[in-house]
C-alpha cells in the first residue's frame, strides 16, 4: 500500500530528495502577479449578489504587500517518489489567514488541506492524527467524516469503525438529496452503513487540493460550486443552448462559504473579507514534485518540473479546447500539451567515448560507457510524457465525450481530457463518465444506488451519480470534473472515490477500459512521467 511505503519512508530518503530551492526564492518576485484568471475580470453572475466580493481598486492592486506573518516555508517534503514542493507568490504562508481558523465544530480549511499532503489529505496520515487524537481530531466529526452521521462513537473501536472510509480511503461523505426536478428516482438503496436514502445520498469523495487554483475551470468533482449565468462571457463554444458561466474566483467565494457552514457546522457564514482572504491565500499556491529518488532534481539540464515552473503556465477560459481550438488565439486543439521533460529524451544510450586530443597519436578503441541509473530513470520520464502527449486510443462510452463532442475527436490520447498545459485541467467546465463509479467498480465498503429513469423507466446502478445530484439530468450520472495532474504523488489515492492507491494501477484502469493496448514498458514509463508531476 503507498499509504505504507509513505509512512515507513527513511529519514534519509527525505534529506536525499531536497533540492537547492535558491532559484525559487528569487523568481517569486517575477510570479506575485499570478494566482488569478485574468481573462475572466469583471464578468457577471446570477447567484446571489450578496456573496460576491467588493471590486479591488487598481490602488489596492498596486499597493506593497503587508510583511509575512512566518517565514517563508519553502521546504520539499518527502513522500514515495521523492519529495513535492509548494511556492507561495506571497513568499510565504501566512498562519493568520482564515484558512487556518477554526470555525464551528473546531475545523478550518486546513483540517482536510494541508500542505504535506498536496493540500488535500491522506489516509496514512488520517491514521496517525486518529491514534494521536484518540479520534478527536476535528476532521473526526459525524456530519461527513462518518460513514454515516448516526454512527456510535462512544467507543475508540465504535469511532475507528465509525471514521473507516476517512481512515482508509481519504475519503469525506458529502450528503446530498436527490433534485426534485430530476429525471430520475431513487429506485433501490443498498448502504452498508444503513443510512442512505433520497433524501439524503451518502457520496463518499476525496477532498480537491486546494493549490494550482490558477488552472481551475470547475469547482468541485461534481461541479456543483461552478455557477452558471447567461451574461457572461465565459461560454462553452458549440453548444446550444450555450453554456455561459461565472468565474471561477466568483464559485471559489461561494465555495469558501459553503465549507464553513456546512463541513465546520458554523452557525455564521464567513465575512466578505473572510472570503476573499481564503480565496486570495489559495490562489497564491503553486505545488509540483520537485524532486524524484530515481531521476533526482527536476530541474537538472533544463527540464521544466517542480512549481516555479509551473506558475509560469499560461491559463484562461478555453485555451488549447478540444472542441473548438483556442478561445484567444484561435489556434487548433494541440495535443502535445505536456513538454517539460523534453532534455531527456535519449538519455538511457550509451555514451560513446571520447574523441582522441588533436595531435596525439590514436588510442585503443573504448567500448561505449552504459547509461547511469539515473539516465535510465530521466528517459523512462521522457518517454511517459511523449506516451501521455501521442500514444493514440478511441474514447467509447463516456458521457459527456462520445455524447457531446464531435466524432473525429474519439480518436484521443490522454491529452484530449487533460489538456491544459504542463498542468492536465480542462479548460472549460466539461464532466465525463468514464466509468469509475459503475456498479461493476464497487468494493463491499461502497453504497450501491439504483437509479430509475422517470420517462424511459431505465436502470442504473451506481456507486456515485455525480454531476447529476446537482443537473438532476439523466445523461449526467456519473460524471466528474477533469482534475489536475500536478503533486499527484503527494495525495494518493486516486479518483473522486479513492479507489486507486497506485498510479500505475490508474494507467492499468485506462489501458483496460479503453482497450489501449500498453506494452509493459510504456505502462513503466507513463507512470514514472505522472510520478513526478
Amino acid at each position: 500500500m503507498k499509504s505504507q511505503r509513505v509512512s515507513n519512508l527513511h529519514v534519509t530518503a527525505g534529506v536525499r530528495a531536497r533540492v537547492q530551492i535558491g532559484s525559487a526564492m528569487l523568481m517569486l518576485a517575477s510570479l506575485a502577479a499570478c494566482g488569478g484568471d485574468a481573462s475572466t475580470a469583471g464578468t457577471t453572475n446570477n447567484v446571489n449578489s450578496a456573496q460576491a466580493a467588493p471590486p479591488i481598486s487598481t490602488a489596492a492592486l498596486l499597493a506593497p504587500a503587508p510583511a509575512p506573518a512566518d517565514p517563508p516555508s519553502l521546504v520539499p517534503i518527502a513522500n514515495g517518489e521523492g519529495a513535492a514542493l509548494t511556492v507561495f507568490t506571497t513568499g510565504s504562508i501566512d498562519r493568520n489567514n482564515p484558512f487556518f481558523k477554526a470555525f464551528g465544530n473546531g475545523r478550518s480549511c486546513a483540517s482536510c488541506h494541508q500542505e504535506s499532503q498536496g493540500w488535500s489529505i491522506r489516509p496514512d496520515d488520517l491514521q496517525l492524527r486518529f491514534t494521536a487524537s484518540n479520534g478527536n481530531d476535528p476532521v473526526f466529526a459525524l456530519i461527513d467524516g462518518a460513514n454515516s452521521p448516526t454512527a456510535k462513537v462512544t467507543t475508540l473501536d465504535q469511532k475507528r469503525q465509525a471514521y473507516n472510509m476517512l481512515l482508509s480511503k481519504g475519503l469525506i461523505r458529502v450528503g446530498l438529496p436527490i433534485p426534485a426536478d430530476a429525471e430520475f428516482i431513487l429506485d433501490k438503496v443498498d448502504d452498508p452503513y444503513g443510512y442512505a436514502s433520497a433524501k439524503e445520498v451518502s457520496l463518499f469523495r476525496r477532498p480537491m487540493p486546494t493549490t494550482n487554483l490558477k488552472f481551475l475551470s470547475t469547482v468541485m468533482w461534481d461541479g456543483r460550486e461552478t455557477f452558471s449565468d447567461t451574461r457572461s462571457s465565459l461560454c462553452i463554444r458549440n453548444t446550444r443552448p450555450l453554456q455561459c458561466f461565472s468565474t471561477t474566483d466568483f464559485d471559489l467565494l461561494h465555495q469558501s462559504n459553503s465549507a464553513v457552514t456546512g463541513h465546520a457546522q458554523a452557525a455564521q457564514g464567513l465575512t466578505a473579507a473572510e472570503q476573499r482572504s481564503i480565496v486570495d491565500f489559495e490562489k497564491t499556491l503553486f505545488t509540483a514534485q520537485i524532486s524524484s529518488l530515481a531521476a533526482g532534481n527536476l530541474t537538472d539540464l533544463g527540464v521544466k518540473g517542480g512549481p516555479v515552473e509551473l506558475a509560469k503556465n499560461n491559463f484562461y477560459f478555453g485555451i488549447n479546447d478540444l472542441d473548438a481550438g483556442d478561445y484567444i488565439t484561435g489556434a487548433p486543439f494541440d495535443r502535445n500539451i505536456m513538454n517539460m521533460f523534453a532534455a531527456w529524451r535519449g538519455l538511457d544510450r550509451p555514451t560513446p567515448p571520447n574523441p582522441p586530443a588533436q595531435g596525439r597519436p590514436p588510442q585503443p578503441q573504448q567500448p561505449p560507457q552504459p547509461p547511469t541509473a539515473i539516465n535510465i530513470a530521466r528517459a523512462s520520464i521522457a518517454r511517459g510524457e511523449q506516451i501521455f502527449n501521442n500514444k493514440p486510443f478511441t474514447i467509447t462510452r463516456v458521457a459527456g465525450f462520445n455524447d457531446e463532442l464531435r466524432v473525429g475527436l474519439q480518436r484521443a490520447t490522454c491529452a484530449s481530457c487533460h489538456s491544459v498545459g504542463n498542468v492536465g485541467t480542462h479548460s472549460v467546465p466539461r464532466l465525463f463518465n468514464t466509468g469509475v463509479s459503475d456498479a461493476s467498480l464497487r468494493t463491499p465498503d461502497m453504497p450501491l444506488y439504483t437509479l430509475r429513469n422517470k420517462l424511459t423507466g431505465e436502470l442504473v446502478q451506481t456507486t456515485d451519480p455525480g454531476s447529476a445530484m446537482n443537473t438532476g439530468k439523466w445523461k449526467d450520472i456519473g460524471r466528474f470534473k477533469v482534475p489536475s495532474l500536478r503533486a499527484i504523488e503527494a495525495r494518493s489515492p486516486y479518483f473522486h472515490n479513492g479507489g486507486m492507491v497506485e498510479i500505475t494501477d490508474v494507467v492499468k484502469f485506462y489501458d483496460k477500459r479503453f482497450n489501449i493496448g500498453f506494452t509493459p514498458q510504456e505502462i513503466i514509463d507513463l507512470a514514472e512521467f505522472l510520478k513526478v508531476l
